[in-house]
């Protein structure tokens, strides 16, 4: 899956502006990107949502285990790949059908995170038990929430693309030729808002977060890390 966002929605981190300016390395465009996912991935479908996000995903590859899903809803977008252990719990919770599946139940969560405020997010992805990540566009607020569970078993990655889109993506492969050094791991069990203004770890959201920059050597431009926290939250 695949998430391109300008930074009209999105501040690109600066620790990843920085490791991109320290090391030349070849970049493209976002729609370079997408255009790469979508040749790439039979059956892909991309969605573009005004002037400054598009979405992309694919079944191709995909685990049976931990598949990949799509929904929109009241002009909330998501992407979902994983599963969730306690969807059951979660379905009465907010009061959704037994047929519901993992991506309408993550649209509902943000829902009640957006409008019954002060809502925490880190309240929000600290009830999904299981294995997932997740991209939610509100486009109503142009808000962008993202997230992964605590211990990376789907993994995600971020970028920053030639022309300054932050670039969220399953695929590190599809990363590393679109946005050179400027990538690193999407930091487990955190959840990126630009409500909140940015990263921030849903076990300890008062902590912060900060990025180790990675030697020249690497292809990763930094590895982000909850301080307090004996847990590494991006590794790769």
């Amino acid at each position: 899956m695949l998430g391109v966002f300008s930074s009209s929605i999105v501040s690109p981190p600066d620790e990843l502006v920085a490791a991109g300016s320290r090391t030349p390395s070849p970049k493209t465009t976002s729609d370079a990107l997408v255009n790469r996912f979508v040749q790439s991935n039979s059956s892909a479908i991309s969605v573009q949502i005004g002037d400054f996000v598009q979405l992309a995903y694919s079944h191709s590859n995909e685990s049976a285990v931990l598949p990949r899903s799509f929904a929109v809803k009241d002009d909330i977008f998501c992407l979902f790949e994983g599963s969730l252990d306690n969807l059951g719990s979660l379905r009465q919770q907010y009061g959704l059908a037994k047929s519901s599946n993992e991506v309408m139940l993550v649209i509902e969560a943000y829902k009640a995170l957006r409008d019954r405020a002060p809502y925490p997010p880190n309240h929000v992805v600290g009830h999904l038990e299981g294995n997932f990540s997740f991209i939610v566009f509100d486009k109503s607020t142009s808000t962008l929430f993202v997230s992964t569970d605590q211990v990376g078993k789907v993994p995600l990655y971020w970028g920053i693309t030639a022309d300054g889109y932050v670039a969220f993506a399953n695929d590190a492969d599809l990363l590393k030729g679109a946005c050179g050094k400027s990538l690193a791991s999407f930091p487990q069990g955190c959840f990126y808002s630009t409500t909140v203004g940015g990263l921030r770890s849903y076990e300890n959201p008062k902590n912060k977060i900060t990025a180790v920059p990675a030697t020249e050597e690497e292809i990763w431009g930094a590895k982000f890390m909850v301080e307090g926290s004996a847990v590494l939250a991006a590794t790769k």
